[in-house]
Formats: C-alpha cells, sequence, structure tokens
C-alpha cells in the first residue's frame, strides 16, 4: 500500500464533473478519482474549515462510528474494476479490526473529517495513476514511459482503457495545480 494525500479537488471545465486527485506522500504519481458534486463539496468544506450550521451526511457517519465506541484507523483504495474505485473503512473496534466495502468519495470524505491515513493499493495505482507535469498539470504520456511500475510493458489494449482518464485529466482546469486553498 502506498499513502497518498487528497492534493486537489477539480471540475472539468467540459462537463462539471469532479475529481479528486490523489497524490503519493513519497514518490510524485497521482491518481484521479471521479466522485459526485456531493461528496466534493463533504470533502471540500472538511478540507477548507469551512463550519456548517447541521452535520453533513459524512459527520453525521463520524459521530455515529465514534458513539459506538470504533475509530477509524485508515481508508484504502483497494481496487479498480470495469473503471469503478473501490476502497475500504478500516475501522478499529473492540480491540480488532473490520473492513467496511464503501465509495472511495465517501471514505475520503471520513479520512479528512478523522484526519487518518489515505492509503492506495500498488495494483490500483499501476493501473490509474499518472504522472503529472508539475509545470502544466497534464498527465506526462511519452511512449517512453509506458510500463508498469514493475518495468512491465503496458498493452495497447490497457492504454486504451486509461485513455479515459488522460483524455478527462486534459479537460480539467489546472492551472494551480497542487496549490489548496485554505
Amino acid at each position: 500500500m502506498v499513502e497518498m494525500s487528497i492534493s486537489s479537488i477539480r471540475v472539468s471545465l467540459m462537463n462539471y464533473q469532479r475529481v479528486v486527485i490523489l497524490k503519493e506522500k513519497i514518490d510524485k504519481r497521482c491518481l484521479p478519482i471521479w466522485i459526485g458534486p456531493a461528496e466534493a463539496d463533504a470533502i471540500t468544506v472538511k478540507l477548507q474549515g469551512v463550519d456548517v450550521e447541521r452535520p453533513l451526511t459524512h459527520d453525521l457517519l463520524s459521530s455515529v462510528i465514534d458513539s459506538l465506541g470504533a475509530t477509524i484507523d485508515s481508508i484504502v483504495v483497494c481496487d479498480l474494476k470495469s473503471d469503478t474505485f473501490y476502497a475500504k473503512i478500516i475501522l478499529n473496534v473492540d480491540g480488532g479490526q473490520i473492513e467496511i466495502d464503501s465509495r472511495p468519495s465517501d471514505a475520503l470524505a471520513l479520512a479528512v473529517r478523522a484526519e487518518v491515513p489515505i492509503y492506495a493499493d500498488e495494483a490500483v495505482l499501476d493501473k490509474a495513476g499518472l504522472l503529472m507535469d508539475e509545470e502544466t498539470g497534464k498527465p506526462i504520456t511519452e511512449e517512453t514511459e509506458e510500463a508498469d511500475s514493475e518495468g512491465r510493458e503496458v498493452s495497447e489494449d490497457e492504454m486504451k482503457k486509461m485513455s479515459a482518464f488522460y483524455d478527462f485529466i486534459n479537460t480539467l482546469d489546472l492551472d494551480d495545480f497542487d496549490k489548496r486553498k485554505s
């Protein structure tokens, strides 16, 4: 597993779809994950320290977990199947751990509230991780870099499957990539 952080949340100028950009804490790979507007707002509200009058859904879930005597240990983006990401919320309960299946967007909204680590499985990063040009904020797509982290050549079929990620990232306004408003 690779520790990640939320680098930014972006909106496509083409279709107003939201994407959260996770970035490796140690290396430079990024993981773009499409999320809904409500989840994007829930993550952004917490990251920007905005106080809301009434608890949002993720605040409620965090409160329920706490009231039941459990704590959130971490979240893991654990799989990618047919362009759908999967995540797990790892809870500490009665001296043990349990894993709860979750959409990544909900898990991330909980992670920012509980201030817990965010991880991505290496296999997910191999499938969907992108290197981003720090100056332009666009994905690096050089033909010479078409190998996964184990040096295995990425097949043409795998590249076609990932083209949707590249196309989507290329429609984002990334002028201030890697800068978080406070």
